[in-house]
């Protein structure tokens, strides 16, 4: 061990060998305590917290079976259930050892003991003890973070009648097991959705692995699905579990999987078919059990319908549907998002928190927010940085000037610039997002479109 940690309490009736583990243990831990009598034990360790405790099999009114060592290992465990138990024992009975490992001890050591091996068999203790606090504060940490952001549907603002038929459904839906499609335009939040569906089901307290299906390449499908073994292919320096084996007991999101091209479709639908994957490289099937949770804001039944998705994987990722409304269809909740935003950038950069004029707010109400929430996000937050207004107006809003119509294309200004985010905007929300589709429309590549889109801040 390196540098001195750890707090160490040795209880055993002799004392020659309290003296021995004392002095040879001080030296490299923090605190060493030392006890002759057992039922001392409970007042002990509600006095201090004990990284190791070195407990003694037989005392002297039993010298031989363990049976007094087996009674205040389970009292220790009960008082402490993260306690790290070493046996001492001067008998080498592999039997009672064995029985010793089964009941909670971590280890045991054999008097007379050899300080090299005492220090080796302390120091993994040690280091065990202080694994299971970091695991343990990790968990505590992150179920705080769940109580304090993530309670049911608390990133979920509205009041409008469309969302409560949402809140409604994930309810009911979550407590199963049931595959989930989740319908909806860019910017609706529906991976906000998954995440419920997630933290409200019986595999809470598992993984939540969140694939974007549109992003990955046909080459690198599998391996990033299903994983690879070592030299598979040449980039294949390591074995490498897939998103569906890492997901095994929790749940897998495939977002944008209408964007999933027919030759891959056959091959999720395998996986959901048999529950196994096969790792790229490898002939032995590996058992996966996941909640599939799928999303798209492509109409996919008129994909069926043009032979552009297989009606077998829809039937097999749409046991229960959830529509999301945009927020054009969601009047009553706006001012409570845009209250939201405001309050969250506000603090982000430290500012006082405006209000929004009645002129915003109807301007809020006219505008046809194709970019859905994510977008109303956006602006507030430009809003914020940009402007020290005690109260926002319509001028500080980069669509201000221009007029809204029903399909959201503004020409109010006759500046390039805003043509162009405006016609952007249009395009966008024609298509339902789908960035192939519009770039095809405005006649750009997808690499242009994407700059643009970065440039307007859309």
């Amino acid at each position: 061990m390196s540098g001195k940690f750890g707090k160490i309490l040795i209880v055993d009736d002799d004392a020659d060998v309290l003296q021995a583990a004392r002095f040879f243990l001080k030296q490299h831990v923090e605190l060493v305590h030392t006890e002759r009598d057992p039922a001392r034990i409970p007042q002990l360790l509600l006095n201090e917290s004990y990284d190791v405790i070195l407990l003694d099999m037989n005392f002297t009114c039993d010298v031989t079976s363990g049976a007094e060592g087996f009674l205040w290992l389970g009292r220790i465990l009960e008082i402490d259930p993260a306690a790290v138990v070493i046996m001492i024992t001067a008998f080498g009975d592999i039997n009672v050892a064995v029985r010793a490992i089964k009941e909670g001890a971590t280890d045991f050591v054999l008097k007379p003991w050899q300080n090299e091996k005492l220090l080796a068999t302390v120091s993994s203790a040690l280091n065990l003890r202080r694994s299971r606090f970091e695991v343990a504060h990790l968990r505590s940490r992150q179920q705080q973070l769940h109580e304090d952001l993530d309670h049911p549907f608390h990133e979920f603002i509205g009041v409008s009648p469309a969302m409560q038929k949402v809140f409604a459904s994930i309810e009911r839906v979550a407590k199963t097991d049931a595959n989930v499609l989740i319908l909806g335009e860019n910017g609706t939040g529906k991976e906000l959705v998954a995440r419920a569906l997630h933290r409200n089901s019986a595999r809470a307290a598992e993984v939540f692995i969140s694939v974007d299906m549109g992003a990955i390449t046909e080459t690198l499908f599998e391996s990033e699905l299903f994983g690879h073994v070592k030299g598979a292919f040449t980039d294949a320096s390591a074995d490498r579990a897939g998103r569906f084996e890492v997901a095994s007991g929790g749940t897998l999101f495939l977002d944008e999987i209408g964007n999933l091209p027919l030759t891959l479709q056959s091959k999720i639908l395998r996986v959901i078919e048999t529950r196994c994957i096969t790792r790229v490289g490898a002939n032995k099937p590996i058992p996966v059990d996941i909640r599939l949770v799928c999303a798209t804001n492509r109409p996919i039944l008129e994909m069926v319908a043009r032979q552009e998705f297989r009606q077998d994987l829809l039937y097999r990722i749409n046991t229960v549907e959830i529509h999301l409304p945009p927020l054009r269809d969601r009047g009553d909740d706006l001012p409570l998002l845009a209250d939201h935003f405001l309050q969250l950038y506000t603090r982000k950069y430290q500012k006082p928190v405006p209000k929004l004029s009645a002129a915003t707010l109807k301007m809020f109400g006219k505008y046809a927010w194709p970019g859905n929430i994510r977008e109303l996000r956006h602006a507030i937050e430009r809003a914020v940085i940009m402007s020290d207004a005690s109260v926002l107006q319509p001028s500080d809003f980069f669509f201000s000037t221009a007029e809204q119509g029903p399909d959201g294309l503004a020409l109010g200004s006759f500046n390039l610039e805003d043509v162009e985010r405006s016609v952007i905007r249009k395009v966008l929300h024609k298509n339902q997002g789908n960035i192939s589709q519009a770039a095809r429309e405005l006649g750009i590549t997808r690499a242009a479109l994407y700059r643009r889109i970065g440039k307007h801040d859309i």
